[in-house]
């Protein structure tokens, strides 16, 4: 009997892709080293691996939960408390091991709750993760011996000897722990997705009904993918734990849950790189924003409801589409309608976003001073000068959006078709 030898290629694209976002993560408190950029890489991180384990559910199995701050929230409940025990000497256990605890306490209760949540699909689905969260956000106020009431548990993430100068009392180091297992969890969870279980789960997603037919049970392909998908979330909520050195209610609650939904749509469920988009954004916008505006909250659900109705596929659709015309050259042919509508949108943005800061400032900001300072200037939104200016930049701003669109409708639409022709061909 002859035995042959099968050769595989390496996938050079793929070990390019993944060497380079370790490098990323290596160099980006390098390049972002001012002032709290520490601080916002790190909640990025976390951020992240939260939308990763979030889309598991949404974007490999189409089950929209309300509740998955319940996995994190409780992960870093038990890892802040396993810290605590490490502190006073009832616990050995290191420090860079403590998301473990956190994820493994997200797969319990993703093992217990699971059970039930994943009995039913669809809304019904999302209506019982709604209320498992209350359920869990009005726990934690009952029991305070565990949850710490309304101050939450606190610790201190600097316990014991230093091993090879590591303390995690600097950012930095803290950092590069969630880095780690950013990365690490990062494999994982794209490895779930070329497994057949996250196969079966793309499956049920799109026509459970199909999967019951060939035999699989629907329910089971749900309930572990929901068991793997907060464990994750449980690393997510003991990295935050230790970056933070805080855990309080409001890590269980709704508003938790409802903020990794809007991010990992803002991103993109239908990339796998989506959420990571996402969490960059949404820590942008929810930390940074909110330090130079009082609005933004307001310029966060504009944005999101932008992107659900004109581009439902998140930003990682956009930027594919646009990868697509530079892949196949069309990139040069759709640039200069492009830019014209490009530019206009961002006139209107700053003349609606002078009107917003005025307006806010009119109303929320009265008894204080009435002058703002916006891009570099001053404008007194006492006078109607201000005010012309801001309808004027909005006017100006649709008036050349609607004439550039057709044109750039046009020219993306062409571009596409020829694409597809070009795609058509090369397949026969």
């Amino acid at each position: 009997m002859s035995k042959t030898l099968h050769f595989k290629p390496v996938n050079l694209g793929r070990w390019i892709i993944w060497s380079l976002f370790a490098l990323i993560l290596l160099l980006a408190p390098v390049i972002f080293n001012q002032g709290a950029s520490l601080s916002l890489l790190s909640q990025m991180g976390t951020v992240m691996i939260f939308g990763l384990s979030f889309n598991m559910l949404l974007g490999q199995g189409g089950m929209l939960s309300f509740g998955h701050a319940v996995y994190s929230g409780l992960g870093a409940f038990f890892a802040i408390h396993a810290m605590n025990m490490v502190a006073g000497g009832s616990l050995i256990f290191p420090i860079t091991l403590i998301p473990l605890i956190g994820g493994v306490a997200g797969m319990f209760f993703g093992i217990l709750f699971g059970y039930v949540t994943t009995k039913k699909s669809g809304t019904t689905f999302s209506m019982i993760t709604l209320g498992m969260v209350e359920l869990v956000f009005a726990c934690s106020l009952m029991f305070p011996n565990f949850f710490g009431g309304e101050g939450g548990i606190s610790t201190n993430r600097v316990i014991g000897q230093s091993f090879m100068g590591i303390t995690y009392g600097p950012q930095i180091q803290v950092y590069y722990l969630i880095a780690f297992w950013l990365f690490i969890s990062t494999i994982g969870m794209y490895a779930f997705t070329q497994t057949p279980l996250g196969r079966m789960a793309n499956a049920v997603r799109d026509n459970p009904e199909r999967v019951e037919f060939v035999g699989y049970d629907t329910q089971w392909v749900r309930y572990l993918t929901l068991i793997l998908s907060a464990f994750f979330a449980g690393i997510a909520g003991g990295l935050s734990a230790i970056n933070f050195e805080i855990v309080t209610a409001e890590n269980v609650s709704a508003v938790r849950s409802g903020a990794v939904l809007l991010f990992t749509f803002i991103g993109g469920i239908g990339f796998f790189f989506g959420p990571m988009i996402g969490a960059i954004l949404g820590v942008f916008l929810t930390v940074m924003l909110s330090d130079f505006t009082k609005a933004w909250q307001l310029y966060l659900g504009v944005f999101f409801i932008v992107i659900v109705m004109y581009a439902p596929g998140g930003l990682a659709s956009i930027l594919m589409m646009n990868l697509r015309m530079v892949k196949f050259g069309k990139f040069k042919r759709i640039w200069p309608s492009m830019w014209k509508l490009l530019l206009s949108s961002a006139v209107a943005i700053a003349g609606a976003i002078l009107a917003t800061e005025m307006l806010y400032q009119r109303t929320l900001e009265s008894t204080q001073s009435s002058t703002i300072s916006l891009f570099g200037m001053s404008f007194d939104t006492a006078q109607p000068q201000a005010w012309i200016i801001a309808f004027a930049l909005i006017a100006a701003g649709v008036i050349g959006f609607v004439r550039f669109k057709p044109g750039f409708a046009h020219q993306w639409g062409e571009s596409n078709t020829e694409i597809e022709d070009l795609m058509r061909r090369a397949q026969a």
